[in-house]
């Protein structure tokens, strides 16, 4: 019996929204979208996207903030 590859899904702005909303009811801010997509490949697992969305949620802000 062969094991099933993993679909992977494009980490983008419409994938982080639907899978926040999924997990968390809410959506996430910009800073949150942008830590996830420098943190995760440009594709990923639903499994990985799902962890990282709980993640963040976590994260202090002073993680997640863009320093100019």
């Amino acid at each position: 019996m062969k094991a099933e590859k993993a679909k992977k899904l494009t980490v983008s702005d419409l994938n982080l929204k639907k899978t926040a909303m999924r997990l968390l009811g809410q959506k996430l801010v910009s800073n949150e979208v942008l830590y996830i997509q420098r943190n995760l490949p440009a594709t990923a697992t639903q499994e990985q996207i799902d962890e990282n969305v709980t993640a963040v949620r976590k994260l202090p802000w002073a993680m997640l903030a863009i320093v100019d």
